[in-house]
């Protein structure tokens, strides 16, 4: 949720953001409109009310048609105050569903635009020239099956289509994978979590993730709960209604978890093997830190994804992502997309978005300041692995006889040099 006193100190900076992102502004003035009228309701019933604490004591004093005409006026007040409690009651209700309307500002700098508006700000090693190599490289399925490292036919004969089975050496990737991801995060000082994957409708909202795309995501209605599409949701509300210490420096979680995405919008787009999937794992970072620290920290967060990237030993670019497309929470955010060979472009295997106070002034997460006072937090997410990054590992390490090269660094997880065709 964006901060009211600055929208009311200056509308123009958020009308600015909404049109960057490609939304409505006028729900700008829609929400200046509904916050003074519940600032008139308050007022009229603390007014109100006021006079009906006076008429009380004014009524013990007075005798005959005196006090029946204060009685009869004390009755009128109960009923104004409960009215005026009323209109402030849906004022409130009012100004809180427009404001989650607005997404949260955009940082400085942010590009203009939507999904293809992005900018490049670096690319990272050289494409491998297979043709130069004398072969045509496979794409990642036909590999997997050439392994025996996936099924998707049972997959969806399990679960229905874009579910599928991991298996020997599929499962062994993946778990390496992760776990040398969660190593360098715990090298890095985050504490390690595993969080739930069902969490509540109050924590899914405070997050940012059901204001405008509640239909992308799993929700067991009978339960009142919902499937996270990262542990960023769980690990937002970890510290909900809390003041917590930033005394010495940001807080920062790594978390693992299944992640669950239905995908809505998105039919016939990216059918063909694991790139768009309703299921898959992942380790996200998470950091809790002063708002003035969270851009130096998105950057530490940017540097800690290039880093993993680096051991996987893949061409990748990093992007500063169009206001449009960065998702209702998300002030800045950073994708690096890797080089898939049979596809002939880059696609996205992290991001790394400053979300400011958004999520945390939802969920009402502060931090202690000097003075005895406290203040919203900032937070910030970033992903360190997860299972689509398969995807560039095995196309980029592929060799002609369906054989891949096993990334260095993930050999002593792995236990194997070379994965071969069965």
């Amino acid at each position: 949720m964006i901060d009211l006193k600055l929208l009311r100190d200056d509308p123009d900076r958020v009308r600015a953001s909404q049109r960057a992102r490609g939304e409505d502004e006028s729900v700008v003035d829609a929400v200046l409109a509904a916050e003074e009228k519940r600032r008139a309701s308050l007022t009229a019933y603390e007014q109100a009310r006021a006079e009906q604490k006076a008429m009380g004591k004014q009524v013990a004093q007075a005798q005959g048609d005196e006090k029946q005409a204060l009685l009869a006026r004390t009755k009128e007040l109960a009923a104004q105050v409960k009215a005026y409690q009323a209109d402030a009651d849906t004022a409130a209700e009012d100004l809180q569903r427009l404001s989650r309307g607005i997404g949260n500002i955009i940082e400085p700098g942010v590009p203009v635009g939507g999904e293809d508006d992005y900018v490049v700000l670096e690319t990272v090693g050289t494409p491998r020239d297979f043709a130069a190599e004398g072969f045509e490289p496979r794409d990642h399925l036909t590999l997997m099956e050439g392994l025996d490292a996936l099924d998707m036919e049972r997959g969806a004969k399990v679960s229905g289509s874009r579910f599928y089975f991991l298996k020997g050496v599929g499962a062994r990737l993946e778990m390496a994978m992760l776990q040398l991801a969660m190593q360098r995060a715990i090298d890095a000082g985050f504490v390690p979590m595993i969080t739930p994957t069902l969490v509540k409708t109050e924590v899914m909202a405070g997050a940012g993730f059901i204001d405008h795309h509640a239909e992308e995501v799993y929700r067991l209605e009978a339960d009142d709960l919902y499937l996270t599409g990262t542990s960023e949701v769980a690990l937002a509300g970890y510290h909900a209604d809390e003041i917590i210490d930033l005394s010495n420096g940001p807080i920062r979680y790594a978390g693992q978890s299944t992640c669950y995405r239905r995908e809505a919008g998105s039919y016939g787009k990216d059918t063909r093997g694991i790139i768009r999937v309703h299921q898959f794992n992942k380790i996200e970072m998470f950091v809790y830190c002063k708002p003035e620290d969270a851009d130096a920290e998105h950057q530490r967060l940017l540097q800690w994804e290039r880093e993993m990237l680096d051991l996987m030993e893949v061409p990748y670019r990093i992007i500063d992502t169009a206001a449009g497309d960065l998702g209702g929470p998300a002030a800045r955010k950073f994708d690096c997309e890797a080089w898939v060979p049979t596809q002939g472009r880059h696609r996205e295997l992290t991001s790394t978005s400053n979300c400011t106070t958004f999520q945390a002034r939802r969920l009402k997460t502060r931090y202690r300041v000097d003075g005895g006072g406290t203040e919203v937090v900032a937070t910030l997410n970033g992903t360190l692995a997860t299972t689509r990054w398969l995807v560039a590992i095995l196309e980029n390490h592929q060799q002609a006889d369906g054989s891949v090269v096993v990334p260095e660094a993930l050999r002593p997880y792995l236990g194997l040099d070379v994965l071969s065709p069965v």
